[in-house]
């Protein structure tokens, strides 16, 4: 079966081909600014703009035609509003034009999914960062099962946000990830309440040092470390919570060396081991849409339902994980 993903939740419009769960192509074009942050109707059109040219590029490289497309699959929930638009709109228009049936996924599943598609992890904790979530996943009795999370902004916005306030721009975190090598550390708020983490009183803190004069370099390492340990302590309080010897770091902040380096040394700590995605499938795209999609369909347990629209806000833990 070949199942065409696309992926349109925030700033990235991804489209990824898979054939009986083999990914073969997983292209994408993301929205990027020299200043400020992501606007929801400017990433719409972003995404307007691209979506005819980022297709045609993925079945080029995959060697198929649409025609040869069983299923449609997208993610139709959690995001923002008018960037799921896009990419409903656009696989009900190829769907009806060619007579495909379509499916939708919810974006975070698909991030564990390609996780366990693409590791040695089994039975994992979950560590889920991205611009906009940010939790801590185990998988217990039919559902993914959240045991603590951001309270206020995720760990992936709180790096964007940081990196705007200094002028690096969007996305951040590659940028705040480089000049933290050249950095030492100024002491910044460490939130944790229970299983939960806190990021809105470090931006602030850190962008006030900033405007008094501390380099951002120093900040930009300081902001990483101070960011994750907090989540490092709550995955390992979540691994002997749950008795689990594997952790799985995910997600698009997953790209980031010094993160899985630092969830390595308490993995290893505990007698546990710590897997991270591989950089292709840490961020936003299409291949994880599209081998998500394959799984679900082509369960044994799979209904279709009536009407499949986008779900800005739905949780992960409120989804029945039928086709595990």
């Amino acid at each position: 079966m070949i199942v065409l993903g696309i992926e349109s939740t925030a700033h990235t419009f991804g489209v990824g081909v898979t054939k009986d769960k083999k990914i073969l192509v997983n292209e994408k074009d993301t929205f990027t600014t020299k200043e400020g942050g992501m606007i929801p109707n400017e990433v719409r059109e972003h995404h307007e703009k691209v979506k005819d040219k980022v297709l045609r590029r993925a079945l080029r490289k995959a060697k198929v035609t649409i025609k040869d497309v069983d299923l449609i699959s997208f993610s139709h929930a959690p995001g923002l509003a008018p960037a799921l638009i896009v990419g409903r709109d656009f696989v009900e228009t190829l769907a009806k034009k060619y007579n495909i049936p379509i499916i939708g996924v919810n974006h975070i599943v698909a991030h564990l999914e390609i996780g366990l598609a693409t590791t040695k992890a089994k039975d994992p904790i979950f560590l889920f960062t991205s611009g906009a979530n940010t939790q801590i996943i185990a998988h217990e009795g039919d559902y993914y099962r959240v045991f603590g999370e951001a309270l206020s902004i995720a760990v992936g916005n709180a790096l964007d946000k940081f990196g705007r306030n200094i002028g690096l721009g969007f996305p951040a975190g590659p940028k705040i990830e480089l000049l933290a090598k050249e950095g030492k550390y100024v002491e910044l708020p460490y939130k944790v309440k229970g299983m939960d983490v806190d990021f809105s009183g470090i931006v602030t803190k850190a962008t006030q040092l900033y405007e008094k004069g501390v380099p951002k370099e120093d900040l930009c390492f300081s902001f990483q470390e101070t960011c994750f340990a907090m989540l490092v302590e709550v995955t390992e309080r979540a691994l002997a919570h749950c008795e689990k010897k594997e952790v799985l770091l995910i997600g698009g902040v997953a790209a980031n060396k010094r993160f899985s380096d630092m969830l390595d040394i308490m993995a290893k700590a505990r007698k546990a081991k710590a897997y991270t995605v591989p950089f292709e499938y840490a961020g936003d795209q299409g291949a994880m849409i599209a081998y998500l999609g394959d799984v679900m369909y082509n369960s044994k347990n799979y209904k279709a339902p009536g009407v499949i629209d986008i779900d800005p806000r739905q949780r992960i833990d409120d989804i029945k994980t039928f086709w595990r």
